[in-house]
C-alpha cells in the first residue's frame, strides 16, 4: 500500500534536508585543505569507482581530488553539467586552483561547463581518450533502441557529424592536454573507425583545437586509465602545463 502523499513530502523534504546539510559540511570540510584541488571525472556508463586507480595516484602527486560520481546515462546535457556545476562549487569553491582530469565522456562534460560557467581559480584540464570530435560507435550505433537503452540522450549525442555535441562546443581557450590511446583490443574498432584507434575513440577524434598538448600511449579505451603511464603524464601536466618527460610517444600539439 502506497504512503499517504503527506508522508511522501515528509520524507522528501528530510532527503533534501539531509542533502544540503551533507553539501555543508563537505564545503566547510574542504574549506580547511590548502591544496589545489582535482575533480575526476568517469566517462559513459561508468562510475567513480572506475576512476578509483587514477585518483589515487593524483592524490599521491600532492592534490586533494574529489570524484565526481554522475548519472552518465540518465538526464539531459544540462542537467549533467549542472550537477558538475553544483558538484565544483560544493568541493572547490576555497581551493587555490581547480584541475580537472577526465575520462571519455567526462571530457566533454568539462568542455559544456567550462564554455557557460568556468571557474575563477581555473587550473590545468587533463582529458583522457575524450570524445572530442565524436566517435564512429556512435555513428554506427547510435540510432538503435539497445544502445539508446545502454546509454542515454547524452550518449546519442556523441556522434561525428558537423552538429553533433562534442562538434558543438567549439576549440578550447582554457590550458587542456590530451591523451588518446592507440592499443584497440576489439578488432571491430579496427574496421570501424579509421586510422590508429584505442577500440572507441579514433587518435584524431580525441585531438581538440587549441589543445596545449597532446601524448598517444599503446592502450585500449577500456582500461586506459588505470595505466601507471597515463597517471605520470596527468601529474606532469598538473603540474607543468606539458606531458613531455613521460613514457610513450612524445608529445605533440597536432594543428
Amino acid at each position: 500500500m502506497p504512503a499517504p502523499p503527506a508522508v511522501r513530502l515528509l520524507v522528501l523534504g528530510l532527503s533534501l534536508a539531509a542533502a544540503t546539510a551533507c553539501r555543508a559540511e563537505r564545503a566547510a570540510e574542504a574549506a580547511l585543505d590548502p591544496r589545489e584541488a582535482v575533480v575526476v571525472l568517469h566517462g559513459l556508463g561508468r562510475d567513480a569507482g572506475s576512476m578509483a586507480t587514477l585518483a589515487r595516484r593524483v592524490a599521491a602527486g600532492g592534490f586533494r581530488v574529489e570524484s565526481h560520481d554522475y548519472p552518465s546515462t540518465r538526464g539531459s546535457l544540462d542537467e549533467l553539467v549542472s550537477g558538475l556545476a553544483r558538484f565544483v562549487e560544493d568541493c572547490c569553491a576555497a581551493a587555490p586552483r581547480v584541475h580537472f582530469v577526465t575520462y571519455s565522456l567526462g571530457g566533454i562534460l568539462v568542455r559544456a561547463l567550462l564554455a557557460e560557467q568556468r571557474p575563477a581559480h581555473l587550473g590545468r584540464v587533463v582529458m583522457i581518450a575524450p570524445p572530442n570530435r565524436g566517435s564512429e560507435w556512435v555513428d554506427r550505433l547510435g540510432d538503435t533502441i539497445a544502445f539508446e537503452r545502454a546509454y542515454g540522450p547524452v550518449g546519442r549525442s556523441l556522434g561525428t557529424g558537423a552538429d553533433s555535441l562534442p562538434n558543438r562546443l567549439g576549440p578550447a581557450d582554457f590550458e587542456v592536454g590530451v591523451i588518446a590511446g592507440t592499443g584497440a583490443l576489439n578488432p571491430m574498432g579496427a574496421a570501424l573507425i579509421p586510422g590508429d584507434d584505442d577500440g572507441t575513440v579514433s587518435v584524431e577524434s580525441a585531438k581538440l583545437e587549441g589543445m596545449s598538448d597532446f601524448l598517444t600511449l599503446p592502450h585500449s579505451h577500456t582500461f586506459i586509465m588505470n595505466s601507471r603511464e597515463v597517471a605520470a603524464a596527468t601529474l606532469r601536466f598538473l603540474d607543468t602545463g606539458r606531458f613531455a618527460g613521460t613514457a610513450g610517444e612524445e608529445s605533440d600539439v597536432a594543428d
